[in-house]
């Protein structure tokens, strides 16, 4: 395919013209980024967003992976001597991997095989009577003693049969047809069995799959991912299953084209032997890599909507807070940060068993507050958490009888992955005098103050809202949450003078050196008070700046354009817009609704046409104009606060309560309602009607009205139904 041809088949695919997906690879190419793509240049992708820019992104690369692979196909066949122009025709209109590859597979290097040692005896030409079904008259064994022949090995009738029927049998293997013919049975009727290996005696997860069987087709993508899993740690026996004698006879079909011929039991016993030696085996494995490849894509995309979910978690403002990582024999760590993040104190308390010291950690908390203002405690939900919630639960509760008009409560955070930040590069950067157990209960209250600021310096793979992450293809995985991070930090913007390198490393265009020298800018000579200030950043050209300077927010800046999303490049169009319509840009922050009024019910056309931009462009100035430096996770509900606890034994069925959603899973979502056990949502329970995705009723981060549908307290298992 040419570039133009690669170009109209994703447009056909996507449901896009061609002239939008030539337009996004143009610019891909040039180095610009999916996130710049989206919201700067609109015009030029007829409106493409960052899902339909990165599909088109992924399409591209699997296209000319495919192209690549043709050529080097075509290359190698072509130095053999053996590139007929039907077979050229054949593999340039190849469209995917699977069918490319039985292409090549008759011409690709391989090891010796029986066929090639009967071939060497010289039975090529007997296997080619067989295989062409053209004699009809004599005896199979006569032609086969045409070919006995003591010098070569050849001593029989027999001998010469078995050796070109070896030949037949790989051809009948490295036919496209046939190949193609037993791929569709495998996908419509193949049966994934397994069942416990017996030399397991203690109970594992995987006793649902100790006597398994289902259709391959059917199966779910959690299903696949336990079945691999329970394989490869030696639990479970894992077989695929096909009725053999209808497969059989479907090679057959496709194989003899002559009943009449007096090869064709011979020929039916070669396919027998390619089927169960070469054509099974090769297939069965494909099969098995093609359900992984579903489940991996699947368990990614689930992954990838819930980190989505976890990054955009609305930032609690206006809070001191004082975080916990609760443990046991080690005590609990406590560290106290401002509204900011400026980490202010720390230290370890031991008021969990076997230690018990309750009344020492309750005077450190005291002391704190009193010395901080503290108004908000972050308990980690780790080891220990429900101990230490119950002691903090407490300690507020006494503490409200002496200070009754005093704002503090306490919420249960994720810790997922603060252990992993805790020992990190980036965190002995931070805090290079504190050892790392003291640094994790630091990125637990700064989660509550900004979980973006803070989770992006955390290995997305740890933050603990997947399902089998470290099982799924690792390469694609991380491409999948890298596009995540840096969709979610450049929806938000980053403010250049508070803003981390970590953070900055995900700006669109910036990379973590350039983020690294920012910062140290930042330190050396003071805030950033406007955007063109950047580009005096070693590493940052005029294309840098160009894919990020709309991303970056500078509060302190007198341009008030340079605290919004509108882009340097329309600061001019942006002047223009607010002489129309007498908008005083100086007192932007201070005229929100009137900005609002003038610019109701414009005719964007005419005036797009005036300030020279296009409609998506003038459409985004006007967003920033009427809501300027606006943070879009403002509009979200607020993490719920608490002042007291509850125990297992508190709840009752038919309660009604409210919780927060920690993670979604294929078959319903994980909820806190403040308890030791998250209570499960399953999908049956979301809705009135059938779900067949929990993400289209519930996301992480939701507060959800539950109600109490089953309890099992000997077990911690707590059955939610949705509240209409």
């Amino acid at each position: 395919m040419t570039e133009s041809q690669i170009f109209s088949s994703i447009a056909s695919e996507l449901n896009l013209k061609s002239k939008q997906v030539k337009s996004v690879a143009n610019f891909l190419d040039d180095g610009a980024t999916v996130p710049f793509l989206a919201r700067y240049r609109q015009e030029a992708t007829g409106g493409l967003d960052e899902e339909q820019i990165r599909s088109v992104r992924d399409k591209l690369e699997f296209h000319r992976t495919l192209e690549d692979r043709k050529k080097t196909i075509l290359k190698t066949i072509d130095e053999q001597d053996k590139l007929t122009e039907e077979l050229e025709e054949k593999i340039k209109a190849c469209t995917d991997l699977n069918t490319l590859e039985d292409l090549y597979l008759p011409y690709k290097p391989k090891r010796r095989t029986k066929g090639d040692m009967a071939k060497e005896k010289g039975l090529e030409p007997l296997a080619e009577r067989i295989w062409e079904q053209e004699i009809e008259s004599g005896t199979p064994m006569e032609h086969a003693a045409e070919f006995v022949d003591d010098e070569n090995e050849v001593e029989s009738a027999e001998d010469a049969m078995d050796g070109a029927l070896d030949i037949v049998a790989e051809w009948i293997n490295e036919s496209a047809e046939v190949r193609e013919k037993l791929r569709d049975i495998f996908q419509e009727h193949a049966v994934i069995k397994t069942e416990k290996n017996p030399a397991v005696e203690d109970r594992t997860n995987f006793e649902d799959y100790y006597d398994f069987s289902q259709k391959a087709k059917y199966l779910k993508p959690y299903q696949i991912l336990a079945i691999n899993r329970g394989e490869r740690e030696n639990i479970l026996f894992v077989d695929v299953e096909l009725w053999e004698d209808r497969t059989l006879e479907s090679i057959d079909d496709v194989v003899i084209n002559n009943d009449m011929s007096i090869f064709t039991p011979h020929l039916q016993d070669a396919v027998e032997d390619a089927y169960k030696r070469l054509l099974f085996p090769s297939l069965e494995r494909e099969l098995r890599n093609m359900l992984t490849d579903k489940a991996d894509e699947h368990a990614i995309e689930t992954f990838a909507t819930n980190l989505s979910n976890l990054l955009m978690q609305p930032p609690l403002d206006h809070k001191v807070v004082m975080g916990i990582d609760p443990a046991y024999r080690s005590g609990c760590k406590v560290a106290v940060v401002d509204e900011t993040g400026k980490y202010l104190e720390g230290t370890t308390t031991y008021p969990t068993p076997p230690q018990k010291k309750v009344a020492e950690a309750e005077e450190v908390f005291r002391t704190y507050i009193d010395k901080y203002d503290v108004n908000l405690i972050a308990i980690g939900n780790g080891t220990a958490s429900r101990e230490t919630e119950q002691i903090v639960a407490n300690f507020i509760q006494k503490r409200k009888e002496k200070h009754p008009d005093e704002e503090l409560n306490y919420m249960i955070v994720n810790e997922a992955g603060a252990s992993v930040y805790s020992a990190s590069k980036v965190a002995a950067d931070e805090f290079p005098d504190l050892e790392a157990a003291q640094r994790g209960n630091i990125s637990i209250a700064r989660r509550v103050l900004d979980p973006l600021a803070e989770l992006v310096k955390i290995d997305p793979k740890s933050i603990g809202v997947g399902l089998y992450q470290h099982d799924v293809n690792q390469n694609q995985l991380a491409q999948s949450l890298d596009d995540v991070v840096e969709s979610c930090v450049n929806q938000v913007g980053v403010n250049l003078n508070t803003a981390s390198a970590p953070l900055l490393s995900h700006i669109s265009g910036l990379s973590k050196r350039v983020a690294k020298n920012i910062v140290k800018r930042r330190e050396d000579e003071g805030i950033f008070s406007d955007r063109e200030e950047i580009k005096d950043i070693r590493g940052v050209g005029e294309f840098r700046f160009q894919q990020a300077a709309g991303f970056m927010r500078i509060p302190e800046s007198e341009n008030p354009l340079d605290n919004t999303a509108i882009h340097p490049e329309s600061y001019e169009a942006t002047e223009k817009l607010c002489n129309l319509f007498g908008i005083d840009l100086d007192k932007l922050n201070e005229q929100n609704e009137v900005v609002s009024e003038k610019l109701k019910n414009i005719n964007k056309e005419e005036v797009a046409e005036q300030i020279e931009v296009g409609i998506p462009t003038l459409e985004l100035i006007i967003e920033n104009l009427q809501k300027p430096g606006r943070d879009p996770r403002e509009s979200l509900p607020k993490p719920v606060l608490r002042d007291d606890v509850m125990k297992m034994e508190d709840l009752s069925e038919g309660q009604v309560l409210e919780g927060t959603v920690r993670n979604v899973v294929d078959f319903g979502a994980f909820v806190d309602i403040g308890v030791k056990q998250d209570g499960l949502l399953h999908i049956s329970k979301m809705a009135d009607r059938k779900v067949e995705d929990p993400h289209d009723v519930v996301a992480v981060g939701d507060i959800l009205k539950l109600t109490i549908v089953s309890l099992d307290l000997e077990r911690g298992r707590i059955g939610l139904s949705l509240v209409d």
